[in-house]
């Protein structure tokens, strides 16, 4: 009998029905806090880096030559990497901060994917992967955080949906 008395206060408290977890927006919260640091390192390291330059991974790509030597031009090269930089910083910040998720998800999605195909040795990417490798991981993620509305589960967004006035439909 007293081998038992440790469940004594599991047995009084279970009398209350717990809340339900909803693992969906514990998942989509993490996955997008884990991606807006991944975004936000990557993009501020490369900020904070004196002379980084994309022009190295652009010249040496596999797969559409044409297309990201032209890139690499050197009167391009310097925006290029100032799109690069910020647009992984930005990515990042979205993600954390849970805003203008849609949007930065299917850019972000778009930038994953142009990082992929420079890659690309037809099917190998690389020593490990078959067709996949990271950057189609991202995508599949930022696609599935961008369709599910991932910034109203405790990010910005859903807090600004929640208490601003919400216009209806069929009225101006």
């Amino acid at each position: 009998m007293s081998c038992f008395l440790f469940l004594l206060p599991s047995i009084i408290f279970l009398k209350k029905k717990p809340k339900p977890v909803n693992t969906k927006k514990i998942t989509l919260f993490a996955l997008r806090l884990l991606l807006g640091w991944v975004f936000f390192y990557a993009g501020i390291t490369k900020i904070l880096t004196p002379n980084w330059s994309a022009g190295g991974f652009l010249q040496g790509a596999k797969t559409f030559h044409g297309f990201y030597a032209w890139l690499a031009q050197a009167s391009l090269i310097p925006w290029i990497s100032l799109i690069n930089e910020w647009a992984l910083f930005l990515l990042g910040v979205s993600l954390l901060l849970g805003i203008c998720i849609r949007l930065s998800g299917w850019l972000g999605a778009l930038l994953m994917l142009l990082y992929y195909l420079p890659g690309l040795t037809f099917p190998y990417i690389g020593q490990h992967a078959f067709l996949v490798d990271e950057h189609i991981i991202y995508i599949a993620c930022l696609i599935l955080l961008a369709t599910y509305h991932a910034g109203n589960t405790w990010g910005l967004e859903g807090y600004v949906k929640k208490y601003l006035p919400q216009r209806k439909p069929g009225k101006k």
